[in-house]
């Protein structure tokens, strides 16, 4: 956060200020009081359950020391009719002030967002002062919070942007428009409140056609979908992905008895061994787009391949974990959809174990697909797995789907038992659901037995 008085935020929201109006914010801005910093901003929401403004207290005894809300609070507070539109003019404001010196790369996609952005923060972060996305904050409130973290001193903001429906994605680059658009993928995830693949993939080509003047479109060269938007560009493209045309490709790709891929990223003048310490096959994808916007921003791909290894893992990803008694979990209870379910499938079956069981959860926002899309992953989740313990109602037609290879637990309770009556050392347990269906209490029950053993 570039340091702002009360009266300068102010005069950018559009608001006033009650109290001090000299105070200055130096610290990024938070929704949460109990993450504030030093010198931070806490941005207070009134929600129909909870009221932010009843936590600046807490906010304040964690460093903030001022609030941006629609109420006055114990802190000088910056008063506006609309926080959500006040928070995000302030966070253009700041960018743009940063801009000459700052260059934004911005990834979209049905699946692997988070796990992409982690690969390309690395990247930048090896060449120069970056900023990137904290989890995945990608919607309206966590991207302009992101673009707040940017100071004097950042050289690449790195911007995960998600969707829910056509107009989300443009909404975020009319904020700030990227130097580089990465998209992943066209796929199933929010199918209802999108209503069509169409829709899906017109959503996600906003982050082509928001690109700055001269940007750069970084396209996945293995999704016909994805592919078409190199008529949406305006300025250069570059592809990535396995197919021998893309611009970096996966080559050699192989997989260790963890399940770790090894492969080399080769464009049409280097060639560079990758060996990244994450879980399934599918993240020699993600690092190949990582690459290519690396490539994109003026990052060598001997620099990028160097980089890669060092990426952080997001929790609830794939996030391997030895449990007692010998067993092993793989926990991507984070969030699912048709496509990234295959993927942690995928990556289960390669992992060495004596027997593998996948957890699997509902698949939220799938629309009127939902039941067929559940018993066909019910399907490919009996030839990926030894058992296939589908959890809760919603989760029925897994069951179904899976047919002799089925278990079924009514909640996550139950699942938690059988799993304790049912693990061997050896075993193998993926956790896998959409975040309604709350499979994280699952797997920390399973790391619960850990501890208490």
């Amino acid at each position: 956060m570039i340091p702002l008085s009360l009266g300068e935020i102010a005069a950018v929201v559009g608001g006033s200020v009650a109290g001090d109006r000299t105070v200055r914010v130096t610290a990024p801005a938070v929704l949460d009081g109990r993450q504030a910093e030093p010198g931070g901003l806490f941005v207070a929401f009134a929600g129909e359950r909870v009221d932010g403004h009843d936590y600046a207290a807490q906010a304040a005894r964690a460093g903030a020391v001022a609030v941006l809300g629609s109420r006055p609070t114990p802190l000088p507070t910056v008063l506006v009719g609309n926080v959500r539109a006040a928070l995000q003019a302030l966070a253009a404001h700041v960018v743009a002030r940063l801009r000459e010196g700052l260059t934004v790369l911005a990834v979209t996609g049905s699946q692997g967002k988070t796990g992409t952005k982690d690969l390309l923060g690395a990247v930048m972060a090896q060449a120069a002062p970056t900023v990137a996305t904290l989890g995945n904050l990608n919607n309206q409130l966590g991207v302009p919070l992101t673009m707040l973290r940017a100071d004097a001193s950042t050289r690449f903001l790195v911007l995960e942007m998600g969707a829910r429906g056509v107009g989300d994605i443009a909404e975020l680059t009319g904020l700030v428009a990227p130097d580089v658009a990465v998209v992943l993928n066209v796929g199933q995830a929010h199918l209802g409140p999108f209503g069509s693949r169409a829709a899906i993939a017109e959503g996600k080509s906003e982050l082509v056609r928001g690109l700055a003047p001269g940007g750069t479109a970084v396209l996945n060269a293995d999704d016909p979908r994805v592919v078409a938007m190199r008529a949406l560009a305006d300025g250069p493209v570059l592809t990535f992905g396995h197919t021998r045309h893309a611009d970096v490709r996966v080559r050699g790709l192989e997989l260790d008895r963890l399940g770790r891929p090894s492969f080399t990223l080769r464009t049409a003048g280097a060639s560079a061994p990758v060996a990244l310490p994450l879980v399934g096959a599918h993240q020699a994808l993600n690092a190949s787009a990582a690459a290519a916007a690396g490539l994109a921003a003026g990052v060598p791909l001997g620099a990028t391949a160097a980089a890669l290894p060092t990426a952080p893992l997001t929790r609830w990803r794939l996030e391997p974990r030895e449990l007692a008694g010998g067993a092993r979990l793989l926990n991507d209870s984070y969030n699912a959809n048709p496509d990234s379910t295959r993927a942690a499938l995928d990556a289960l079956a390669a992992v060495e174990g004596r027997r593998r069981i996948a957890v699997l959860g509902e698949m939220l926002e799938l629309g009127d697909a939902a039941e067929a899309e559940h018993r066909a992953i019910g399907e490919y989740a009996a030839s990926r797995a030894d058992v296939v313990l589908a959890v809760g109602k919603g989760a029925r037609p897994i069951a179904l789907g899976a047919g002799t290879a089925a278990a079924e637990a009514a909640d996550n309770e139950a699942a938690v038992a059988w799993l304790r009556r049912h693990l061997a050392a050896g075993d193998l347990v993926l956790v896998k659901a959409s975040r309604g269906a709350r499979l994280d209490e699952v797997a920390a029950a399973l790391a619960r037995c850990e501890s208490d053993a």
